[in-house]
């Protein structure tokens, strides 16, 4: 498994100040909900922004919560009907809120309703507080099911933001590989993935699979934030129960080692510390990262002839069907 480098949040978190911030560095907190509990989703809301004490001088450009986190762990217990009619706009009001107050974006899972019909979903508002969108949990459970809870479409949609274009995928959706493949076609660079379980090591997995960072946000004692290898840049555990918190830098890109690692050599002697190239020598990876406002990734691909991992395997894929 691709992701045996690890280092602790005070060596990956290196500075929130936007002055010293990469030109696509993106500054994600994700919350993990085990041990909490409350009397009904308006007391679990304020816990939540209670424990926003813990994030703010992060000044996060983006925040997520587990799946349906409102109503988890509630004593007093609500009908669906009641949670997509009457509780929405107050929940969705609350993070709308705050996320114009605090200048970020949140991605708010809860339960939605059109038609007559209900969804496990998640809602996205943008830093101005208006709701940019939602996903609704394609592969929804039996049990949501015989609740009253129907799937959601199966193309998911992505989301563009101020930095870079984002995904969601919910809970079961992990079991699937459909969702996640047609995010990345449609130029995901980061999927959230709001949880009720932890998904251990294919939330990795996922992240290089796809070539996208992914971010989990669960009820139980992970959650993380991984990046294009699958490597975790930040996870909740024993010191940090409740936060993860890490910037992801978007201006890289992900190479099958093999010709493209010939111009390794040339690419290191032009830009210096302008550039990391990183191999991992098992899988034969390898990233290309800007370390530079000034250089761009796009700029070193086309002056050294460079592919992507995925343009790499379609060329061959290509000469492959032809030699057939």
């Amino acid at each position: 498994m691709p992701y045996h480098v690890q280092a602790s949040n005070s060596e990956k978190v290196l500075n929130s100040d936007p002055a010293n911030r990469l030109p696509r560095e993106v500054w994600i907190a994700t919350l993990g909900q085990e041990g909490m509990s409350a009397t009904d989703y308006k007391n679990m809301v304020d816990q939540v922004f209670h424990s926003f004490e813990e994030i703010s001088q992060y000044k996060p450009d983006i925040i997520c919560f587990p799946e349906v986190f409102p109503y988890y762990m509630n004593s007093v217990r609500s009908e669906l009907k009641n949670r997509v009619n009457e509780h929405y706009a107050d929940i969705i009001g609350r993070f709308s809120d705050y996320a114009k107050a605090n200048n970020c974006y949140i991605i708010c899972p809860t339960y939605t309703t059109e038609n007559g019909r209900s969804y496990n979903a998640a809602v996205l508002i943008d830093r101005k507080g208006k709701k940019v969108g939602e996903y609704r949990k394609i592969h929804t459970t039996t049990g949501e099911m015989s609740r009253g809870v129907s799937p959601g479409p199966l193309d998911p949609p992505v989301f563009k933001t101020d930095f870079g274009i984002i995904g969601i995928q919910i809970c079961f959706d992990m079991c699937w590989d459909d969702g996640w493949k047609n995010l990345r076609k449609k130029g995901a660079e980061i999927v959230f993935w709001p949880s009720a379980y932890g998904g251990g090591a294919t939330v990795n997995t996922r992240a290089w699979q796809n070539k996208y960072c992914v971010v989990s946000s669960t009820m139980k004692d992970t959650t993380k934030i991984c990046d294009i290898t699958g490597e975790v840049l930040a996870s909740t555990g024993r010191w940090n129960r409740r936060w993860a918190v890490a910037p992801v830098n978007l201006e890289k890109v992900f190479l099958h080692s093999w010709p493209y690692s010939q111009r390794f050599n040339e690419i290191k002697a032009k830009y210096g510390r302008k550039v990391l190239i990183s191999s991992y020598h098992e899988e034969e990876w390898s990233i290309i990262e800007s370390r530079s406002p000034d250089v761009k990734i796009s700029d070193i691909m086309k002056e050294y002839e460079l592919k992507t991992h995925e343009e790499h395997i379609a060329m061959a894929d290509q000469v492959q069907n032809q030699s057939r």
